[in-house]
């Protein structure tokens, strides 16, 4: 029997997010194991087979200079993106296959500092840029942004050193982002400003996704499957939440403890549910800021509930689904989260697994946390110690991440 490919690497991933708040593609994160000779052939032809029309776009980012030759050397023209550290072309092997590469038509995306663009020559290899800013150059964007005060009706404001139609890299405000997306038409942002964004909510009250709360309401009305309810709900953490707490409120009377949305849904009655979404709705939100958070916690609990053993029941797969859902719900809702999570009658494994670390779910958020970076000896650390094989890690990594349009 031929081992798979995905037995001898490191994966991690990272949402690179569009103009329009959705994602764009995928940074996916591939080291080699210590002492492992990777098959880049097939590992692509892997991610083929696993990557379908609706999937999507992938930036395959090598860890290491050892991976990114055999992918220059060997990937097709159709392949996914490929990621070349700006500094690794110092190295004149990398730098003339990054220049054959080129020449077969392989997309490739020079990643660096925008104070440090490579020569024309080079810069003409390349398809697009992953630019990082310096703390100088974050000032000097934001001066252009908006002129310092006191500095007079009429001031000119700095130009900016932004690149027009570029991909930008851990930029630091949501003012940056948004300017970057709006005003300089980035291809796409890697990763969220999402301690900007939680600070500039901070004194707001975390409302549902209008587009959600709407979406649910029109299902309603179409008599469509209570599946299809409960997969609405869970597309939006504070919905989730929120749905839940109305469900155990005392208002409601019930005689017994709603502790899922499947359960709370299968207890109230459609007018009930269609009366108080409507309650809801003028108050939900149409920040499209927050989409891209709300959208990684989602993906956080599908990795989650796809960790573990596979064959648990359906009831115990909804735990571990919330489990990864409310991870991050704390932040949202400005407490603690095991304040938030003390309204609810939830099982005492997810509280367990979100709060102390600990009981039979904590293993897989933990990977399905660690997966979000780059630190390939974090989770080398994770697979050993929670006895979860490499492989079944990263096949469960790339099958979420196929489906993570839908």
């Amino acid at each position: 029997m031929v081992q798979s490919v995905l037995g001898s690497l490191t994966l991690g991933y990272r949402p690179l997010w569009n103009a329009q708040r959705r994602l764009a593609a995928v940074q996916l994160y591939v080291q080699e194991l210590p002492g492992a000779m990777v098959d880049a052939p097939h590992l692509l032809r892997t991610l083929q087979e696993l990557w379908s029309a609706q999937s999507p776009p992938l930036l395959l980012a090598p860890q290491s200079p050892q991976l990114l030759l055999q992918l220059l050397q060997k990937a097709p023209a159709a392949s996914p993106w490929i990621e070349v550290r700006g500094h690794w072309l110092g190295n004149a092997t990398i730098l003339a296959c990054v220049r054959a590469a080129h020449q077969r038509g392989l997309r490739m995306v020079w990643r660096g500092e925008l104070a440090q663009l490579p020569p024309g020559d080079i810069a003409a290899c390349f398809d697009n840029s992953l630019l990082s800013l310096s703390a100088q150059d974050a000032v000097h964007i934001l001066q252009s942004i908006t002129p310092a005060p006191g500095s007079g009706f009429g001031a000119k404001a700095q130009p900016s050193p932004l690149l027009d139609g570029q991909m930008y890299d851990n930029l630091p405000s949501m003012a940056l982002a948004a300017h970057c997306l709006e005003q300089h038409r980035a291809v796409a942002v890697a990763g969220w400003p999402v301690d900007d964004l939680l600070f500039t909510l901070r004194h707001q009250q975390p409302q549902p996704a209008y587009a959600t709360v709407l979406r649910l309401m029109k299902a309603i009305d179409a008599e469509q499957s209570l599946d299809a309810f409960e997969h609405i709900i869970a597309q939006d953490p504070i919905l989730a939440y929120r749905f839940m707490v109305f469900t155990n409120s005392a208002a409601l009377g019930l005689r017994t403890g709603v502790d899922s949305v499947r359960r709370g849904l299968v207890m109230l009655g459609y007018g009930t549910l269609q009366r108080w979404l409507g309650e809801l709705l003028p108050h939900a939100s149409q920040d499209p800021n927050l989409q891209p958070l709300r959208q990684s916690m989602v993906l956080r609990a599908r990795l989650t509930a796809h960790l573990i053993e596979a064959g648990i029941e359906h009831e115990l797969q909804r735990e571990v689904y919330l489990t990864g859902l409310f991870w991050q719900l704390g932040d949202l809702l400005g407490e603690p989260v095991a304040n938030a999570l003390r309204r609810l009658p939830l099982s005492e494994r997810i509280s367990e697994a979100i709060v102390q670390g600990t009981g039979p779910y904590a293993g897989a958020l933990q990977m399905a946390c660690a997966l979000e970076n780059d630190d390939a000896q974090v989770l080398r650390a994770l697979c050993e110690s929670q006895e979860m094989p490499p492989e079944d890690v990263n096949r469960a990594l790339l099958r979420v991440l196929s489906d993570a349009n839908t």
